[in-house]
């Protein structure tokens, strides 16, 4: 049974690096920029970054380099998309509510 089935929990800059294609001096770059990046230190004071730091680096990656935003329009859009998320979580809730009246009232007919 190969490593290659097996999902780290944690991976080292020099990992997030060759996996984003970007170099470390902008992983750690980025960590002052948006507070969203702030990957935790080992005991030996090296970062080690989650799959979630890795995914938020991807979505900074797309925002920078692909659409060209900002620095200040990738944390404004960082921003909004962390309200879509909210927002959605607030409207899903209300069907999931509204769903359940309408068994009540389908039940009782």
């Amino acid at each position: 049974m190969g490593s290659e089935g097996i999902k780290k929990l944690y991976y080292s800059i020099g990992e997030v690096s060759q996996k984003t294609g970007l170099e470390q001096h902008v992983l750690r770059y980025w960590e002052t920029e948006f507070e969203g990046l702030s990957p935790q230190k080992n005991r030996a004071g090296r970062r080690i970054y989650t799959k979630d730091d890795i995914d938020f680096i991807e979505r900074l990656k797309y925002l920078l380099k692909e659409r060209k935003f900002t620095i200040e329009g990738a944390r404004n859009a960082l921003g909004s998309l962390d309200q879509e998320a909210v927002d959605d979580a607030g409207f899903r809730k209300e069907l999931l509510a509204l769903r359940s009246f309408l068994k009540e009232i389908v039940e009782k007919l």
